[in-house]
């Protein structure tokens, strides 16, 4: 058994591989960063555009998959961890918004109502592979005006799946969520940790 260093909080889990985060979330970061792992940070290079005739949970484990393949290839010999998140509500998909006032729309949308959080997991490692999502409902308040307004001034809605953070400033408007937090945030984790320990990449800091 490892001695805990006390001048550091001890890590959950650690490293048994190399391990590469293909993504540049800084709040996927954070999350395996919290577990107390160490890891590579190298964000894929794939376009990200959501492909016609795909349903969402299709379409975030395979923009998943490509980003984990695109690093591989340049990570031989590491495992690779990438994800995707979209949001939903009803016919509608939401990635990332371009600019405030897509985001502005998206906050219109979501307010006052339930909406879901897809988020696409691709792990692989040599010849293992293994994708999943996870889906969680999230229930809006109803929004003012001058709410949303003030949150597009904060500039957090950009780069954010859905227009915004749970774990920001957004969660003030969060009324209920059903299903994984971590999912909602960009990585769900139990489900994560139970692939990566299962393909012995991880393993608990005993």
């Amino acid at each position: 058994m490892r001695t805990a260093d006390h001048g550091k909080r001890p890590g959950l889990f650690r490293n048994l591989k190399p391990l590469v985060l293909a993504s540049a979330s800084p709040r996927r970061k954070a999350l395996l960063e919290a577990l107390g792992l160490e890891f590579e940070v190298l964000p894929a290079e794939i376009s990200e555009e959501i492909s016609e005739g795909l349903g969402p949970e299709e379409v975030v484990i395979s923009l998943a998959l490509k980003k984990a393949r695109e690093v591989a290839e340049r990570c031989p010999g590491k495992a690779v961890l990438a994800a995707d998140t979209l949001v939903v509500k009803g016919e509608r998909v939401f990635g990332k918004p371009r600019d405030l006032e897509k985001a502005r729309q998206i906050l219109f949308e979501l307010s006052g109502s339930w909406h879901e959080v897809l988020t696409g997991v691709a792990v692989l490692h040599g010849e293992a592979s293994e994708t999943f999502f996870s889906r969680t409902e999230v229930r809006f308040r109803e929004l003012s005006d001058e709410e949303i307004e003030a949150y597009l001034a904060t500039g957090e809605p950009l780069g954010k799946a859905g227009a915004y953070a749970i774990q920001g400033l957004a969660s003030a408007f969060v009324a209920e969520v059903r299903g994984s937090v971590t999912g909602v945030i960009g990585l769900p984790l139990a489900e994560t940790v139970e692939i990566l320990m299962r393909l012995d990449i991880i393993t608990p800091a005993v």
